[in-house]
C-alpha cells in the first residue's frame, strides 16, 4: 500500500495547486493477486488486537492530532509485524509527527514488506541525505519511476544528493530531464539553488532571473535572487528585485532581513549553504503546494522532512504550524511556534500566530497582551498591527481598534491598492462606535483604492440605506456587490433590504427570501423577512420568521426586537430601522 502512487501528478508549481494523473495499471494477473493479498491484509488486520487502535489511528490522522496516530498506529504495527497496512500507517503516522528517525526505521521494514512503496523510499533517502550518505541516497531514489508524483520528489531530491556528492553537472542533467516533462517552471529555482552550491555563479544568477520572473511576488524567489545579486556585488539590481515584491504592497521578514544586509553594502550570504538546506527547500515548497490541494497528510510528511533536514529553517516550521492551525490543531501549533528561537526574524510572526490561537481558544485578553509587548517593542511591525486591531474590534473596544489601523496605515503609506483592507475595517470600527462621518470617509477611500470591492460595496450601501441616504446610490452599489458574489446571503440580505426601504415591497420579498435559503440561521435576516412579509398581507408567515429569528439569536439583540412585533404586529415603533 503505498500513499504517493494514489496522489500521482502531471503538473507542479510552487505556489500552485497540484494536479492528479493516473498511474499505470498493472497486468490484470498482478492486480488479481494484489486484491487477494490485500483481503488477506485486511482479515489479519481487524483482529480485536489491533482493531482498535487502527481505527482510533484512522481518525486521529484525519485530525492531524498526529502524536495519537503515531502511538495508535505503532502499537498496532507492533502487534503485528508482518501486516504492511499497519506498518505502513505506522511510518506515516510518525513521519507527520516529525519522529523521522522512528518513521526511517519502520519505512525499512516497510520495503521489506513492499519494496514499491516509493513514500518509504522517500524517507529511508532523507535519512541517508541527512547523515550525508549522498551515493547511499542517490541508490535509494534511483529506485523510484520518474512518471509518478514521487518519482518527480524524488528526482529533485536525488539531484541534491548528487551535488553533496560533487556531481553538479549530473544534477542539472537529471533536472533539465525532469522538467522536459513541462515541470520547468518549478525545477529551475532548484537549479539555481543546485548551481550556486556547486559553485557556478554566472549559471545560478541565469536560472534565478528565470525564476524570479516566473513568480516575481513569491517571497523566497525574491529573497533568493536577491541574495545571488548582492553576493555578486550587484547591489543596486538587488534591491531593484525587493523593490518589486514589495511594490504590491507584499512584505516578509526574510525580505526585510535581505535588504538590511543590501543597504549596508553586505554579502548576504549563500541561501542554500548545504545540500540538506537545498533538499529541505525542496519539501518546503511541494509541502505547501500540497496542502493546498487539500493533501493534508502528505503536505505535513513533507514539511516535516524539510524541518529534520534543516532544523534552523523557521520558514519551515511556520509553515507546518499553520497546517496544524488550519486543522484546529491549536495547542500544537502553538508547541511549534513557541520553539522559534527569541533571536529568529520569524520570531515576531509566531508570537502572532500563538496570539491568534489563543483568542480562537478563548483567551482574547492574553492574546491582546501578548500583541500590545509585540507592537511595544517593534511599533513597525505590520503584522502584529493589523491583527491586534482586528482582536480589539472584535472585544469591541472599536476606538482602540480604530487607533491600531491607524498605526498599520501609517506603516503602509496608505495609499496601495492593498490598503483597503485597513480602511474598510477601520470604517467598521467607527461605524461601530458611532463616528459615521469618520466610517464614511473611510469606506469611500477603500472604494477609491479598490472600487469593485463587493464587501465595501455591501458595508457601505446597507449603512447608507440603514440610515435612509443615498438610496439610489446604495442600491446601485449593493447590486453591483451582488453580481460579484451572488452566493453570499448577508450581501443578497443588503439587496433585499434596500428594496423594503424603497418600498418595493414584492422585490423585498423575493430577495430575503434567497438570503433565508443561504443563511437560514441568521436572527437578522429571518427579522428582515418578517417584516417583509407583514408589509405584503403574509402575516401569519411574518409571525413564523420572527420566531425563527428569536429561537436562533444567541446574543438577544433580535428576540428583543421581535417580541413587540409578535405581540402586537409590525406597528411603526416596532419596525425594524
Amino acid at each position: 500500500m503505498t500513499l504517493l502512487s494514489n496522489r500521482p501528478v502531471w503538473r507542479l508549481a510552487m505556489a500552485a495547486m497540484l494536479a492528479l494523473m493516473a498511474t499505470p495499471l498493472a497486468a490484470q494477473s498482478e492486480a488479481s493477486a494484489g486484491l487477494r493479498q490485500a483481503a488477506q491484509d485486511m482479515l489479519k488486520l481487524f483482529r480485536p488486537s489491533v482493531t482498535g487502535s487502527y481505527m482510533a489511528g484512522q481518525q486521529a490522522l484525519k485530525d492531524l492530532r498526529t502524536d495519537e496516530a503515531a502511538r495508535y498506529f505503532s502499537d498496532a504495527a507492533q502487534a503485528d509485524w508482518d501486516n504492511p497496512i499497519l506498518v505502513e500507517r505506522a511510518f506515516v503516522a510518525l513521519a507527520t509527527d516529525g519522529q523521522i528517525g522512528k518513521a526511517a526505521s519502520t519505512a525499512r521494514r516497510m520495503l521489506e514488506l513492499d519494496p514499491a512503496n516509493e513514500l518509504a523510499e522517500l524517507v529511508v533517502a532523507s535519512e541517508a541525505l541527512k547523515e550525508r550518505r549522498y551515493d547511499s541516497a542517490v541508490r535509494q531514489l534511483s529506485q523510484i519511476s520518474q512518471e509518478s508524483f514521487s518519482g518527480i520528489t524524488a528526482g529533485i531530491l536525488r539531484a541534491w544528493a548528487m551535488v553533496g556528492d560533487n556531481r553538479g553537472d549530473d544534477a542539472q542533467a537529471l533536472m533539465e530531464q525532469l522538467g522536459a516533462n513541462g515541470l520547468d517552471e518549478f525545477l529551475v529555482f532548484h537549479r539555481a539553488l543546485m548551481a550556486e552550491a556547486a559553485g557556478d555563479t554566472e549559471l545560478a544568477l541565469e536560472l534565478a532571473a528565470r525564476a524570479f520572473e516566473a513568480e516575481p511576488y513569491v517571497a523566497r524567489m525574491a529573497e533568493v535572487y536577491a541574495r545571488m545579486l548582492a553576493n555578486a556585488g550587484r547591489f543596486d539590481e538587488a534591491s531593484d528585485v525587493l523593490d518589486a515584491f514589495e511594490s504590491e504592497g507584499l512584505t516578509h521578514p526574510i525580505i526585510e532581513i535581505v535588504r538590511e544586509s543590501i543597504e549596508a553594502g553586505r554579502r548576504p550570504g549563500v541561501f542554500a549553504a548545504n545540500v540538506q538546506i537545498g533538499a529541505a527547500e525542496m519539501f518546503h515548497g511541494i509541502g505547501v503546494a500540497l496542502s493546498r490541494d487539500g493533501s493534508s497528510d502528505l503536505a505535513l510528511v513533507f514539511l516535516r522532512l524539510g524541518v529534520y533536514l534543516d532544523p534552523g529553517a523557521d520558514v519551515i516550521s511556520l509553515a507546518l504550524g499553520q497546517l496544524l492551525d488550519i486543522a484546529g490543531q491549536h495547542q500544537a501549533a502553538n508547541q511549534i511556534y513557541d520553539a522559534i528561537p527569541a533571536n529568529s526574524a520569524m520570531k515576531p510572526m509566531a508570537v502572532v500566530r500563538v496570539a491568534q490561537n489563543l483568542d480562537t481558544t478563548g483567551d482574547r485578553a492574553e492574546a491582546i497582551r501578548r500583541l500590545n509587548n509585540i507592537v511595544a517593542t517593534r511599533p513597525d511591525d505590520l503584522d502584529a498591527v493589523s491583527v491586534l486591531g482586528d482582536l480589539l474590534r472584535y472585544d469591541e473596544d472599536y476606538l482602540a481598534a480604530a487607533e491600531a489601523y491607524t498605526k498599520a496605515l501609517e506603516i503602509t503609506g496608505g495609499e496601495s491598492p492593498a490598503d483597503w483592507r485597513f480602511y474598510y475595517v477601520r470604517g467598521i470600527a467607527y461605524e461601530r462606535a458611532k463616528e459615521w462621518p469618520r466610517a464614511e470617509a473611510d469606506f469611500l477611500k477603500a472604494l477609491e483604492l479598490n472600487p469593485d470591492q463587493p464587501q465595501v460595496l455591501n458595508y457601505l450601501g446597507y449603512s447608507w440605506i440603514d440610515q435612509d441616504m443615498h438610496l439610489v446610490r446604495a442600491l446601485e452599489m449593493i447590486e453591483k456587490a451582488v453580481a460579484a458574489q451572488p452566493q453570499d446571503g448577508y450581501i443578497i440580505d443588503s439587496l433585499g433590504w434596500a428594496f423594503y426601504k424603497l418600498d418595493r415591497m414584492e422585490e423585498a420579498v423575493e430577495t430575503l427570501e434567497r438570503a433565508v435559503m443561504l443563511l437560514p440561521n441568521d436572527p437578522e435576516i429571518n427579522d428582515h423577512l418578517g417584516d417583509a412579509y407583514w408589509k405584503v398581507g403574509r402575516k401569519l408567515e411574518a409571525r413564523f420568521q420572527w420566531n425563527i429569528a428569536r429561537s436562533v439569536d444567541e446574543t438577544g439583540n433580535v428576540a428583543e426586537r421581535v417580541g413587540p412585533k409578535l405581540a402586537e404586529g409590525l406597528t411603526p415603533a416596532a419596525e425594524t430601522q
